[in-house]
């Protein structure tokens, strides 16, 4: 009898224990990860402030080897044409996830109302896009000499205004809203409108953040859309003006550099063009995440 008493008082305080082992477990794992996540960005950031030749020698670094400016001194030597590029993919980014996700918004719900009779045959159609294009050739010829888009900020923006991945997940967050609901707001004289923006919108919130964010990212990275349709140089974005950096130091470091003797920063002038791509997005995101948190759980708590 003693010891089972023993035993059972103890054994509070063996769970007490197994599960601050389990908590410091699952902490170590998640610490780990974050450095692994964070490692390759230290060391992006040391080789941009490193020397060239420092980096051909001794290699990266988490400290920067041999501290020098060079490589942000030759991106920046017209630095108006940086602020215009950032400017141009700010735009794009601002209002092209706007409208992507508005509009790809508007097609899933449709898709998800079971009393639409041609939800099927739609859905379908969108599906056979992920599957079958009409191919490059034709998509470029309707875009310059059909819309006429070239060297226009739209060209940046209309070809990804419907990802149909993105409004098969949208339509997967809106069936999920309860139809008694929609019937309720229905039978109180809400019209569709006002049913999609005060009823379905908020309660798929979790999806629509899912998918602003992805939004966000592709119109930030793009330049693929710069490259087919974008000549002016006032209108090129971020991504792409960096590329066409990167590659007249390649032809300068190849034609030119060799036969003068010069050393031209090309592996730190390309950690140089990351930072300056993918800081500005990681630090607005790392701003907004309590904001972005926040709209997940209230979209994730219905009342």
């Amino acid at each position: 009898m003693t010891t089972r008493t023993v035993s059972r008082v103890r054994s509070p305080m063996v769970y007490r224990i197994q599960n601050r082992v389990s908590e410091l477990l699952v902490h170590a794992l998640l610490l780990a990860i974050a450095l692994f996540c964070i490692l390759p960005m230290m060391l992006i950031l040391s080789a941009s402030l490193s020397e060239e030749g420092q980096i051909a020698t001794i290699g990266y670094g988490l400290l920067p080897r041999g501290f020098t400016l060079e490589a942000y001194e030759y991106i920046f030597k017209v630095p108006g044409q940086i602020l215009r590029a950032y400017g141009v993919t700010l735009f794009v980014t601002a209002v092209g996830s706007f409208l992507s996700l508005f509009v790809m918004a508007l097609l899933g719900y449709v898709l998800s109302r079971p009393d639409f009779p041609y939800a099927r045959h739609l859905a379908f159609y969108v599906f056979v896009t992920m599957l079958f294009s009409g191919g490059l050739v034709p998509w470029y010829i309707w875009l310059t000499q059909g819309l006429r888009l070239t060297d226009k900020v739209w060209a940046l923006i209309l070809p990804y205004l419907i990802v149909p991945w993105y409004v098969i997940l949208l339509r997967t967050y809106f069936a999920g809203v309860a139809q008694e609901i929609i019937d309720s707001a229905t039978i109180d004289g809400a019209g569709e409108w006002r049913v999609f923006f005060q009823i379905v919108l908020p309660l798929s919130r979790p999806g629509l953040a899912t998918v602003g964010l992805f939004l966000i990212l592709m119109y930030w990275n793009d330049w693929w859309l710069a490259l087919l349709f974008i000549n002016d140089r006032n209108l090129q974005p971020l991504q792409y003006m960096l590329y066409n950096i990167l590659n007249n130091a390649r032809a300068i470091q190849a034609n030119v550099a060799q036969s003068a003797g010069a050393v031209l920063p090309l592996n730190t002038v390309r950690m140089a063009m990351a930072v300056l791509a993918t800081g500005p997005g990681a630090l607005a995101f790392l701003l907004l995440q309590p904001y972005f948190i926040r709209g997940l759980m209230a979209g994730a708590i219905k009342e």
